[in-house]
């Protein structure tokens, strides 16, 4: 009963994940999951450490893990933290670097997890606008603040933010934190995690829910300042000193290894995408150019709210935003070529009828 809630509680606007149906035959294209299977080498990390291990608990500081994602991205594992998919590192970050008393800055037109943060950790926030192309101007942002906040790509837009713009702002902003969300960097984008040896206030977040396909392991990290990084051991040792099982550190240690699997994967989708888009661009949509693993579409002729519809009752999923500015997008997770070519397939008659 609602009586016995916090105030907190009753404040606060969740985050809405994309649905998980359970469906027959459904072409599940809404939530920008890796149609492709993870590397073996996973499934054999996994099955090796299910053994009486399972009954102690696992290293708090993932330290093997640590160790492989510093030899990936040429840092030091003093430089990397790991948490329970990356939405556990941005929630960490929140407390231990956005102020509480100064505005933190975030495009308007993004994740739309950051202002369920700031309403848990009650940090006051500033919504900057996208550009007329829906893509972040990181000019916007030199400004006094309490900290920045971006993806690159960005969600659900795709659009990648320039490596160069970001040096420029770290340059402008050396008195507190950027964070920059790579959720999707992995599919066509310019990683800023070079920049983290001469930017001490930068702090990558990764994750190896996408271009790993590891969405159902739930493991994320962040890559930055080793001072930075001692902040978020801090708050995540006072919250859970266990975030990451004994499984789960075996298989993304196996998953940062396979270069070869991941290279492979991603090719995989960016080839793909590249033929929805010119197959979306073919039926009239307006495609913006994506970074990530999913396009962002309106069709001018067409509401989306009814081209959403008429996919669903096809047994098609895609995801809409009801937002200003963006409520006619489709956000379209890039699937297999065959879940692809059925989008298009369902979507052609949609768009033709009067």
């Amino acid at each position: 009963m609602e009586k016995y809630w916090t105030p907190l509680a009753r404040t606060l606007t969740p985050y809405v994940p994309g649905e998980q149906p359970r469906i027959p035959n459904l072409v599940k294209l809404n939530t920008n999951e890796n149609p492709h299977p993870p590397s073996p080498r996973v499934l054999e990390a996994i099955r090796a450490a299910c053994d009486a291990r399972l009954r102690l608990y696992p290293d708090p500081s993932a330290t093997r893990l640590k160790e492989a994602i510093a030899r990936r991205y040429d840092v030091r594992p003093d430089q990397v933290f790991v948490g329970n998919g990356s939405d556990e590192v941005l929630a960490h970050a929140f407390p231990a670097f956005f102020q509480q008393d100064r505005l933190i800055l975030f495009p308007d037109i993004s994740y739309s997890f950051y202002p369920v943060y700031c309403g848990l950790y009650n940090v006051p926030f500033e919504r900057i606008p996208v550009d007329a192309q829906l893509a972040v101007q990181l000019a916007d942002y030199q400004r006094p603040n309490g900290g920045i906040l971006f993806a690159s790509p960005n969600a659900p837009t795709g659009i990648a933010v320039p490596l160069a713009d970001i040096e420029a702002l770290l340059q402008a902003n050396p008195d507190t934190v950027v964070l920059v969300d790579e959720a999707y960097i992995d599919f066509g984008g310019a990683s800023a995690v070079p920049l983290v040896a001469r930017y001490p206030n930068l702090l990558v977040v990764q994750t190896l829910s996408k271009s790993r396909s590891l969405a159902g392991m739930r493991v994320g990290f962040a890559i930055g300042d080793a001072g930075l990084i001692t902040a978020l051991e801090r708050v995540k040792s006072s919250f859970n000193s266990y975030p990451l099982d004994h499984l789960a550190q075996a298989g993304a240690v196996a998953a940062i290894e396979d270069e070869e699997a991941f290279t492979q994967g991603c090719d995989a989708i960016i080839a793909t995408r590249s033929r929805l888009a010119a197959a979306l661009d073919a039926l009239g949509f307006d495609v913006l150019p994506s970074s990530a693993n999913f396009l962002f579409a309106r069709h001018p002729a067409h509401a989306g709210t009814a081209l959403q519809a008429g996919l669903r009752a096809a047994g098609v999923l895609v995801r809409r935003f009801d937002a200003p500015r963006i409520a006619d997008y489709l956000r379209i997770t890039v699937g297999t070529d065959a879940e692809c070519a059925r989008l298009v397939e369902v979507l052609r008659p949609l768009v033709q009828a009067a």
